[in-house]
């Protein structure tokens, strides 16, 4: 019977690859969207880990996260250094990353910092941070260098110690430029698929620099001193010696601090502490938590997106089941031709239902070896043009079902031009009516 079907097939071949195709393109949409969507939640549960909490200002745990994190939005209030200070003396606090924002370059967002994020900022399953070229702050002995993600170095097309200019605000185009200040590239990261990658990240001293309130106390002095232009040049000198005695400035607003802690178990209890802290009003909130329920909001959009790829597989199904009853008025003398040679009408129903098989699983078994080729030879192009990571990893079980929800739908749908067939077989006997 597949014998037969396959040798029907393959005598309306051209009408045939179209429906394979149509079922092709179908199944690559369903597993890409699948992949995609299944991979996308991975990274982003991934994004941040061996972080234990993520303190800001006052503020709603998804407008801290997605600005902590994903550098993404501008907290209206300011974290003050000595809320940050008394950050750093709570029992239990292994280690802290200042985070200062509010500049771009490009469109890239700065992110004033220290060394220590170099140190301690993990993603994945707790990877660290890794240098693709140059190094970290401390690699150079003034604190106008910038550390660049491999996103934004490549399309910034900068290299180390080429010159980079910071610009004010968060646009892509800004009409106030630090130039008076110009950085310098100490270092670039690699690859880590995360919103690191899209960062350029500066020394706290930079940032406090090109805003004009480090060491204000130094500022101060120059600014009312009268000994002229060789005086300012002593004070802008004696303002880099100091910068080198101290590795943060003593007074500056951060935008959110990194902890992490000595035992994971301190993290309710420091949470609860740092919420309810006197001086000022700050949230502290575990970036796990918050990640989780940050993509529960976007499920709308998934089930939106998988929606219209079953819409598609449908269309192409559809497709399949019009071509096989276009071709039934056709095909009427082939059946008598069956029929004479002793072909029941049940036979003639299994043929058909074994063509629809065969077009499905020639189709579904091609759209999967699409998936396969571009996730293979086009992973590095969706990267960079969409910033959509995916890996030519196996079919997990959820695909595997979809696969056999197509080839089982597919089949169902056979069944009405097959009964079709099965009807004419009857009507028509060794007499094609037409």
């Amino acid at each position: 019977m597949f014998k037969l079907a396959l040798a029907s097939l393959w005598n309306r071949r051209g009408s045939v690859w179209l429906t394979v195709v149509a079922i092709a393109v179908s199944t690559l949409l369903l597993l890409g969207v699948e992949r995609i969507r299944v991979q996308t939640q991975e990274n982003f549960a991934n994004t941040i880990s061996g972080t234990d909490l993520i303190v800001g200002a006052r503020t709603g745990s998804t407008e801290l996260l997605l600005s902590s994190v994903f550098h993404i939005g501008n907290l209206s209030n300011t974290l003050n250094w000595n809320s940050y200070q008394y950050l750093q003396q709570l029992p239990g606090v292994d280690w802290h990353i200042p985070m200062a924002m509010g500049d771009s370059v490009q469109g890239f967002p700065v992110i004033a910092t220290t060394d220590a994020l170099f140190e301690h900022f993990q993603y994945g399953s707790k990877q660290p941070l890794q240098f693709q070229s140059g190094g970290n702050f401390a690699t150079h002995t003034n604190f106008t260098v910038a550390v660049l993600g491999a996103e934004a170095a490549a399309e910034l097309g900068k290299t180390i110690n080429q010159p980079l200019t910071i610009s004010h605000g968060t646009g892509d185009i800004s009409f106030s430029d630090h130039d008076a200040h110009p950085f310098t590239v100490a270092g670039v990261l690699a690859r880590t698929g995360t919103p690191i990658d899209r960062g350029v990240f500066i020394p706290l001293q930079g940032q406090g620099l090109v805003h004009g309130d480090y060491l204000p106390a130094t500022e101060v002095e120059t600014t009312h001193s009268a000994e002229g232009h060789a005086h300012e040049q002593h004070a802008h000198e004696h303002q880099q010696e100091s910068a080198n005695e101290h590795s943060v400035p003593p007074v500056y607003t951060l935008s959110a601090v990194l902890l992490g802690l000595e035992n994971r178990a301190y993290a309710l209890r420091l949470q609860r502490v740092i919420n309810t802290y006197d001086e000022e009003a700050l949230s502290a909130i575990m970036p796990g938590l918050a990640l989780q329920n940050f993509w529960r909001t976007l499920n709308l959009f998934e089930r939106a997106l998988m929606t219209i790829s079953v819409l598609v597989v449908i269309t192409g199904l559809l497709g399949m089941l019009t071509t096989l009853l276009a071709s039934l008025r056709e095909r009427r003398r082939e059946m008598a031709v069956l029929r004479s040679i002793g072909a029941g009408p049940v036979t003639i129903l299994g043929l058909l239902v074994c063509e629809a098989a065969a077009v499905t699983i020639v189709g579904a078994t091609a759209g999967t070896a699409a998936l396969y080729a571009v996730l293979i030879f086009g992973a590095d192009a969706l990267q960079n043009t969409l910033g959509i990571q995916v890996t030519a990893s196996v079919l997990t079980l959820r695909e595997i079902y979809l696969l056999a929800a197509i080839i089982g739908a597919a089949i169902i749908l056979s069944f009405y031009p097959a009964w079709r067939a099965y009807r004419n077989a009857l009507a028509d006997g060794l007499t094609v009516k037409l």
